[in-house]
């Protein structure tokens, strides 16, 4: 792609803005690499790319990428059997929980979802997962510049032993300053180091009375720094120890860089996917910024480009516009008033061109399209060169043969002011010629220009086509529409007029000018008039179209919703009853056969049973009788109950009797439920929650999640090795936990590492709702890798 075109149409800024979004060198590195390509199925494959980073972004959130380094120097040191510093160590580890994060961030999403994004899955189901190594790591490493006494039991010990042998040195150290037999000998009672051994400052002249080894004097020689004999031996035993912990320490880096060597080629492919991954999702973000989309691709030089903004502009000013090129005319000749737009829709066209065929979304309307060009050339703006001696035509018709010399098929030619600083017919007769030149090769060609000549060109050469930027003479200020089809008129006599030059001046001018441009320019005149007529119109038309295409929809929606209420009205009474009558003839049944079986067991009893079953039949029926009045009457409840669930207990308004859910409402609100011996289809509005069973269902499911939590919750809770988002997610529902369980004290373990896991949890607490009070942890609680909650 020709350089000069990248810097004219400032393709460098987009790199910047797309190198903003990337959150490592290694992904910068990548965009800094990144070029238009010619190959339309490249292309592609880098728009789906963006595009499946932006529907992760958007459905997802931002993926978990802070954490990857450039390790290629660390891995190589493992690789030859080399120790790595605690600092390349953490590096290691931080990829490596990148790499997990990224496979719990696609795990996240659903099976159906998942398969929409073929291509970041692939790299994401690529990176491996070596957790081992990583907790391995982050057991032994605290910081770069500590390591912890949980790195190996030997180092436990040896830590131990060095905090005892400092407190008898200390304590042996305190019993000779405060004894009176050397408190006169001292010059200050302290205790001090030098050379990494403890010393006590003596009185140059009570040398001679006080036993010991001179390791330093003050710079006036009045006072000596001596090393108590008593201590000595001690101090040797303390050197000794602190020289078995560095070799310890090393110990176990060099341990730990062994785990690194044995997985440098699955570490190294983690980073080059990893690399992959942040530079994608980069171009995803920006695609989100500039509210970008994937355009059409076509090999045919075709461009439609909807509601176009350029990306460097502000969004909230810019004003959108449509173009397109490369069907029925392959030439398109702008016209219209300096600052009104036409250097920046050739720049929006050439910038949006490089972009998308560098696989990054553009900011247009979703279904624009772009062709892919083998080359992309634009001669935009003042090259003007006071060095070379070049007038500004000069040095654009310099560029224009450059262009013209280099120029073959497939390619996007961009002309801003052709033929413009030199004699305004022999500039005309040459923008005319290029034109047609290039007109002649089937070069897609946009040009702008000031000259009547070319409007009376593109009206009359085939497949070339006029547009021009809009202007409201009015308020003498540009609309940056582009309208497509109709030449610019140059407005110089009206906006002369409107800003105050005497009309003699301007009538004067007009006789000056030929009597076919003043007719030409009329003709013009009266297109733009007549066109904003027709727009109107048009718009007015369209407006009422849909008003009325509304209107027929809500009237049509109406009246098939009435009748489907009245069907279902009176479909949902026949329903109602017939179960009611059915479930009456069921209990009739079986109250006859009580009859039967008292007539055969109680003979002498018969009369009295019969009267009784029959009052008892009667009094059914009148319950039947009374409860069908009730349902056709509608009887329905205040509160129609939500979310019901099969064998929940409900009230039956219209039989005034509890019963359960037996089935879910179908799609005419109808529920089957069980009211003693009867199942019956009720509608859900004559159904009523039982308060008294909901109020002790909650009382003793609040009880179970309470007992629950008391019996399970601990009063800690390990978040190292995770981001601070994952961290804040896990604590939250934490202490939640901690809050419901009762707990008054609970640790969050956090490490010290660079420091921005603990701020950043210590900034959640501090105004968290359940949290009293907070510290970081004591001596033995595990200082400032700890922080200690109080709970209210």
């Amino acid at each position: 792609m020709n350089e000069k075109t990248l810097r004219v149409l400032e393709y460098g800024k987009i790199i910047d803005k797309l190198m903003e979004n990337t959150e490592s060198e290694l992904g910068k590195r990548m965009v800094k690499d990144i070029k238009p390509s010619l190959s339309i199925e490249e292309v592609e494959y880098l728009q789906r790319e963006t595009k499946e980073a932006l529907g992760l972004i958007v459905k997802n959130g931002n993926p978990p990428l802070f954490g990857i380094f450039d390790i290629s120097r660390e891995l190589k040191m493992a690789e030859i059997g080399g120790t790595l510093e605690p600092s390349s160590l953490l590096k290691v580890s931080d990829s490596l929980r990148v790499s997990r994060s990224l496979k719990k961030y696609i795990k996240e999403l659903k099976e159906d979802e998942v398969s929409k994004y073929p291509i970041v899955q692939e790299l994401i189901d690529s990176l491996r997962v070596l957790k081992h190594i990583e907790e391995e790591i982050n057991n032994a490493i605290i910081n770069e510049n500590e390591i912890s006494d949980n790195a190996s039991p030997t180092l436990k010990n040896i830590r131990r032993q060095i905090i005892n042998k400092n407190d008898s040195v200390r304590n042996k150290l305190n019993s000779i300053i405060n004894s009176p037999k050397y408190k006169k000998f001292l010059q200050d009672s302290l205790v001090t180091m030098r050379a990494g051994r403890y010393v006590v400052p003596i009185k140059q002249e009570n040398k001679s009375y006080f036993p010991g080894l001179v390791h330093d004097q003050s710079s006036s020689g009045a006072t000596l720094f001596v090393e108590p004999m008593a201590v000595v031996e001690l101090n040797n035993e303390l050197r000794e120890l602190e020289i078995k912990e560095r070799e310890e320490i090393q110990r176990i880096l060099k341990e730990l860089s062994s785990l690194v060597a044995a997985e440098v080629e699955n570490i190294r492919n983690n980073q080059n996917i990893l690399q992959r991954l942040d530079f994608i999702f980069a171009k995803g973000k920006l695609a989100l910024e500039m509210n970008g989309t994937k355009p059409i691709l076509n090999r045919e030089g075709y461009i439609n480009i909807k509601k176009a903004r350029h990306p460097l502009l502000d969004s909230k000013e810019v004003v959108p516009i449509d173009i397109y090129i490369g069907k029925e005319f392959n030439t398109l000749v702008i016209t219209g008033p300096n600052t009104g737009g036409k250097t920046v829709t050739l720049k929006t066209v050439g910038l949006l061109t490089l972009m998308a065929q560098s696989g990054i979304h553009i900011p247009a309307d979703f279904n624009s399209e772009i062709g892919v060009f083998n080359q992309v050339f634009a001669d935009i703006g003042d090259e003007q060169s006071i060095e070379q001696s070049l007038s500004t035509f000069s040095s654009h018709m310099t560029n224009i043969v450059n262009i013209l010399d280099t120029v073959e098929q497939n390619s996007l030619v961009l002309f801003d002011e052709l033929g413009a600083g030199t004699d305004p017919t022999e500039g005309a007769a040459l923008a005319m010629s290029i034109l047609d030149h290039l007109l002649k090769l089937d070069i897609r060609t946009i040009a702008t220009t000031h000259y009547s000549q070319l409007k009376i060109y593109a009206l009359t050469t085939d497949r070339v086509r006029n547009a021009s930027v809009e202007f409201d003479v009015e308020t003498l200020s540009p609309t940056y529409k582009l309208s497509i089809g109709v030449p610019g008129k140059s407005n110089a006599f009206e906006i002369s007029k409107r800003l105050g030059l005497q009309n003699y001046i301007i009538d004067y001018a007009k006789t000056l000018v030929s009597k076919e441009n003043v007719e030409f320019e009329d003709v013009l005149q009266a297109i733009d008039r007549d066109r904003k007529i027709i727009e109107e119109n048009r718009f007015e038309a369209e407006k009422l179209k849909t008003e009325i295409e509304r209107l027929k929809e809500e009237l049509t929606s109406e009246k098939e919703r009435t009748k489907a209420n009245r069907e279902k009205i009176i479909l949902k009474a026949k329903e109602e009853a017939r179960d009611i009558l059915r479930a009456a003839k069921d209990e009739s049944t079986q109250i006859v056969n009580e009859l039967r079986e008292i007539s055969t067991e109680i003979e002498k009893d018969r009369n009295k049973k019969i009267h009784e079953v029959q009052e008892r039949l009667k009094s059914k029926l009148d319950e039947v009788e009374g409860s069908l009045s009730q349902k056709v009457l509608n009887v329905k409840s205040k509160e129609v109950p939500k979310n019901l669930k099969i064998g929940e207990t409900v009230e039956v308004l219209s039989l005034n009797q509890i019963g359960n859910v037996l089935e879910l409402p179908d799609e005419n609100g109808n529920v089957q439920v069980q009211v003693g011996i009867m199942k019956v289809n009720v509608h859900i509005s004559t159904l009523r929650r039982s308060k008294e069973i909901e109020s002790d269902r909650t009382k003793t499911s609040t009880k179970k999640i309470i007992k629950s939590k008391s019996s399970t919750i601990k009063n800690e809770i390990d978040l190292r090795g995770n981001t601070l988002d994952e961290a804040l997610l896990d604590l939250d529902k934490y202490i939640d936990d901690a809050y419901i369980a009762g707990l008054k004290e609970a640790y969050i373990i956090h490490g010290k590492g660079t420091g921005v896991l603990r701020e950043g949890i210590k900034s959640y607490v501090r105004g968290h709702k359940h949290i009293k009070t907070f510290r970081s942890g004591k001596y033995g609680e595990g200082g400032d890798g700890v922080t200690v909650i109080e709970l209210k």
